[in-house]
């Protein structure tokens, strides 16, 4: 199975920079795609892809059903860790698809046997290295407990691909959880230690930075499409009149 962009570009280059309320129309439009307990398992995607990882206790599954506006999108297990499989969610208005989340199984907690996450990690990291289309990474962070080993290592396996231009964003979740210079103090620690990517704070209860990542996404996914530079020659062409004074005006359009 294949899924392919129906997008038109010129959509895309003119809703690069959506504000807020349009930003969660697009998330609300978010539903159950595909799920896969293997790599091989997972239909190729055509489509700007975004994958959402965290240890299990993070608060993965709550950022996700908040950024949609559904409370069961993303299936929060009463036992973190026991979720094993990667869930695909596809994003588009009318029945498009103009985008893919991806949620990968939460790592790092101590109920899962260790064979289950040696497996697990190996998977994730084939995912997070190789996979097609694969446009950003949000990485969810308890910011009491800061960016563990885990997240650390998985940083430093995904950071030639970062350098390569793979978009990367840190979210502190939980964040009504800490006092406002609480909040500055792991902003400016988790900035230092992300590799050169964004960080937001979010908290699900207060809908603390879910605006502001709702939009981030939509840049992520609908890039604004390069505007050839203007010749002279071009110029004088759109107007019957090209004297250099008329070429220095500004035009309407």
């Amino acid at each position: 199975m294949s899924i392919k962009t129906q997008l038109p570009v010129a959509e895309s280059a003119t809703n690069a920079v959506p504000d807020a309320k349009q930003a969660l129309g697009w998330m609300h439009t978010a539903r159950f795609l595909t799920t896969a307990a293997q790599l091989d398992q997972l239909p190729t995607v055509d489509v700007p892809e975004i994958a959402f990882v965290g240890r299990s206790n993070a608060g993965k599954s709550t950022c996700i059903n908040t950024l949609t506006q559904q409370k069961q999108l993303a299936f929060a297990s009463k036992k973190p860790g026991r979720t094993q499989h990667i869930n695909l969610f596809a994003l588009g208005r009318q029945g498009v698809t103009d985008a893919v989340l991806a949620d990968l199984p939460g790592y790092g907690y101590a109920a899962v046997s260790r064979s289950d996450k040696l497996r697990w990690q190996r998977v994730m990291l084939n995912y997070l290295v190789s996979r097609p289309g694969l446009t950003g990474i949000v990485l969810l962070c308890d910011p009491r407990l800061g960016m563990t080993e885990l997240d650390e290592a998985l940083l430093e396996a995904v950071r030639p691909r970062v350098e390569q231009g793979l978009k990367f964003l840190v979210i502190l979740t939980k964040a009504d959880k800490l006092t406002r210079s609480e909040q500055a103090k792991a902003l400016s620690i988790t900035r230092l230690n992300a590799g050169g990517g964004e960080v937001r704070l979010f908290s699900a209860l207060k809908k603390q930075g879910v605006d502001d990542v709702a939009q981030l996404l939509w840049q992520w996914t609908h890039p604004v499409a390069p505007t050839a530079p203007e010749t002279p020659d071009s110029a004088a062409a759109a107007s019957p009149e090209s004297d250099a004074s008329q070429l220095d005006e500004p035009g309407e359009d």
